[in-house]
């Protein structure tokens, strides 16, 4: 008996398997929006526009937006308008107290995912040196 898996006959090893996998965890906008936050009080568009530089692709600024008033709902940040820049009012974003509690939660909570992506990683390196 080998250490080798069996495959059904027929079956390629690709067969039902995605070949384009995203392995990055869902639901980052609010994180990332609070870590932004915290380094600088922002608007909308600006924050958009990190997003973007920041790997997300084409994001829809009604989305940056919702996300945004239900943060803002939940305590997490806060606004205000601002008219002083010469411009139309915008308005102004900042993270709260809570923001910063919620922040911390998610920096921890990533801790202990990376720590358990090193561990897969780690098995998934082991696994390939023993089968060459």
């Amino acid at each position: 008996m080998s250490n080798e898996r069996q495959r059904p006959e027929g079956n390629s090893p690709s067969v039902g398997i995605s070949t384009d996998i995203k392995a990055r965890p869902r639901n980052w906008l609010v994180p990332l929006g609070l870590a932004m936050l915290r380094q600088w009080n922002s608007y909308g568009y600006e924050l958009t526009e990190r997003y973007v530089e920041l790997g997300f692709e084409a994001i829809n600024p009604g989305t940056v937006y919702r996300t945004l008033r239900k943060m803002e709902n939940d305590g997490l940040c806060e606004s205000e308008w601002e008219t002083a820049s010469g411009g139309p009012a915008r308005r102004m974003y900042s993270i709260t107290d809570a923001g910063e509690a919620y922040l911390g939660l998610w920096a921890k909570s990533l801790e202990h995912y990376q720590q358990t992506m090193d561990a897969f990683l780690q098995a998934y390196k082991q696994s390939g040196e023993s089968r060459s």
